[in-house]
């Protein structure tokens, strides 16, 4: 039996596991410690174009909404309760299609043919849905032409949907939106007791956005079911993602001890039936938390996989923050500006040539970048221009809105 560990290697943070056979690990076993402008979308459903305005909203289509499942602000746990059992009715992700219609669609549309299953989650409205989250699927088809984009939304799965995605189908790539089954993605796991608490209308959601909580499960939920990788729609990727096996990144290391803080399950890689997914499942389930931001997501993740570090048959690799948060949330607006003096353009060049060597995805963190311009000339700009398919902004020759 082997256990799960954290080495460097070259400033690599991985397990004592190969994914290959041919790798081998030899340096010494270190464990973590606790502590404004137009895009045009041409649509089959109607002769008018689909218009981006100059806010990264879709034109001609329903008035977006907000997010129903934002719980009322400033009200007590029992009144927050009273609201939710109210809107139970409305919950379709809490409805299951009984004949495996969804496991059916899944399984047809991954096929031998995939170079690789991407998941990726989008419980917002599909006209918010907009050129910056277009772009983390525009990218994943240059870095795997062959590979397989599920979307799991229930407002991408539309006519609407259809037109916002259909560049890349009449491109040839394979993507498809799908409302998720949450019901039979958690039979038989951890998490369907909670699933069933919470439809009995007994449990407290919490007053952060249940769709945010959502998305957590369901990502896991997913990649335990089928495996494949998850990817938040607020990435860049650069890389084909073929060669990585049950994989996860750090988003901070300790400076000195070059050992991670803190996990994030924004970009995760994993074989179906994992035991770790089963575990943050069960963590999910026994501590959820619906009113501590990241308590279910990033800090779950950190919190799992310091319990496991020493269980046995635990295969798992911890990427550095590199891989996929090489700039973190503080610092990443600098990525979005465009160069005014000869020692930031300099910056630029040294960024770009830094990022295309050692960097699989770059995490955007739209959290905090939504609102910011990605300014022609910048290392986003740049980014966004060269691993593209599509390649609207750069065809476009514009700035990029939202």
């Amino acid at each position: 039996m082997a256990a799960i560990f954290f080495i460097i290697y070259e400033n690599i943070l991985t397990s004592n596991l190969s994914i290959y056979p041919e790798d081998t690990a030899t340096n010494k076993i270190r464990v973590a410690p606790t502590t404004e402008s137009e895009g045009r979308f041409r649509s089959t459903f109607s002769s008018k174009p689909l218009l981006l305005t100059k806010k990264g909203k879709v034109e001609g289509v329903d008035s977006e909404n907000l997010d129903p499942l934002i719980p009322p602000f400033n009200v007590t746990r029992e009144e927050r309760i009273v609201w939710f059992q109210k809107k139970l009715p409305e919950l379709e992700l809490f409805k299951s299609n009984l004949n495996s219609q969804f496991n059916d669609r899944v399984l047809g549309f991954f096929n031998s043919n995939c170079t690789v299953w991407c998941f990726m989650i989008w419980l917002s409205p599909a006209q918010s849905f907009g050129p910056r989250e277009f772009s983390a699927a525009d990218s994943l088809f240059k870095a795997s032409p062959k590979g397989c984009l599920m979307i799991l939304s229930p407002s991408l799965d539309s006519r609407q949907g259809y037109r916002i995605l259909k560049p890349l189908i009449d491109g040839g790539f394979k993507v498809l939106a799908l409302t998720p089954d949450l019901p039979f993605l958690v039979k038989n796991t951890p998490a369907e007791s909670w699933l069933d608490e919470m439809k009995s209308g007994s449990k407290d959601p919490g007053n952060i956005s249940l769709s945010y909580n959502l998305s957590n499960l369901i990502r896991l939920a997913i990649l335990y079911k089928y495996g494949g990788i998850y990817l938040d729609v607020d990435f860049i990727i650069l890389k084909d993602l073929t060669r990585l096996r049950n994989a996860i990144a750090a988003q901070s290391i300790d400076k000195r001890t070059r050992i991670w803080t803190r996990i994030n399950g924004a970009a995760m890689i994993f074989n179906n039936d994992h035991p770790l997914l089963h575990d943050f499942l069960e963590e999910f389930a026994k501590n959820f938390d619906g009113s501590k931001w990241g308590h279910n997501g990033p800090y779950l993740v950190s919190r799992v996989i310091e319990r496991v570090k020493t269980v046995p048959a635990y295969n798992l690799t911890i990427l550095p923050p590199k891989t996929f948060y090489p700039m973190d949330w503080i610092k990443i607006a600098r990525l979005f500006k465009k160069p005014e003096t000869e020692t930031e353009s300099k910056w630029v060049e040294d960024k770009l040539v830094e990022l295309n060597r050692s960097t699989y995805a770059i995490h955007l963190w739209n959290h905090r970048t939504k609102e910011l311009m990605i300014e022609e000339g910048s290392v986003m700009g740049r980014l966004i221009s060269s691993y593209c398919v599509i390649c609207q902004w750069r065809n476009n020759q514009q700035t990029l809105p939202r």
